[in-house]
């Protein structure tokens, strides 16, 4: 496990952007973002993976709208969160997992303490 520190959320318009930024106290396999709402359970919504080819991997919901990136020297990944819309409230947390590359939360062992990320229509 890691230690995962998020950055970045806050309350904007609809269509506006916003960028999460999350750093880990160390290297995991996989690191990504899920997102939660009140009441609901953490849904996936993109990973991208620590080799070399940096395969990502988003939800259905945000796939031309979000892009992830990392930064391997700084052991960091971002969320840049483009044409946001009401349904994309939530918090949102980072997560590492140290053996898999996938969208199933129980798959990580690793998770930040999130950012709240509220969109108003």
């Amino acid at each position: 496990q890691v230690r995962l520190v998020e950055s970045g959320g806050g309350s904007v318009q609809a269509g506006a952007s916003l960028r999460l930024s999350c750093v880990a106290s160390g290297r995991t396999y996989t690191m990504g973002w899920f997102r939660q709402v009140s009441g609901g359970v953490p849904e996936f919504v993109a990973i991208i993976s620590s080799l070399a080819a940096g395969t990502t991997h988003y939800a259905d919901s945000v796939k031309g709208r979000f892009a992830i990136s990392r930064d391997t020297t700084k052991n960091a990944i971002y969320l840049q969160m483009n044409s946001l819309r009401p349904e994309d409230t939530a918090v949102y947390y980072c997560v590492g997992s140290s053996y898999y590359f996938s969208t199933e939360r129980e798959q990580y062992d690793s998770w930040g303490q999130g950012t709240q990320v509220t969109v108003s229509s």
